[in-house]
């Protein structure tokens, strides 16, 4: 059964930092795309960034500079590295697969959509206070 997890979600002051995990069981981890998605309600859930088997990345225009993406093939971890926190980042932040590489998906990666073929875990919310 696949399960992918995330953790590290809590309340920070604007300026603040917080690393968000997302386990991964299950899975062939390594050899599909890696994304992370916000969602406000109310909103459509919207791409921040996304890292394929190469390593290839891609963000939202909203958070480059500020976030990095990686993962840990070891430990089947994705992060979310996320600096300079603005209180416009405050979502429920979502892990999710992709079947697809990242140069495939082009600017359709930011779509949940596109990823909704693959597995989404529950999310972790990210409370950001001016």
């Amino acid at each position: 059964q696949v399960q992918l997890v995330e953790s590290g979600g809590g309340s920070v002051q604007a300026g603040g930092s917080l690393r968000l995990s997302c386990a991964v069981s299950g899975y062939t981890y390594s050899s599909y795309c890696m994304g992370w998605f916000r969602q406000v309600a109310g909103k459509e859930r919207e791409g921040v960034a996304a890292i394929d088997s190469t390593g290839t990345t891609i963000y939202d225009d909203s958070v480059k500079g500020r976030f990095t993406i990686s993962k840990d093939n070891a430990k089947n971890t994705l992060y979310l590295q996320m600096n300079s926190l603005k209180p416009e980042d405050t979502a429920m932040y979502y892990c999710a697969t992709a079947l697809y590489a990242i140069t495939t998906m082009g600017p359709l990666w930011a779509s949940a959509k596109v990823w909704n073929g693959g597995y989404w875990g529950q999310g972790t919310q990210v409370t950001v206070s001016s």
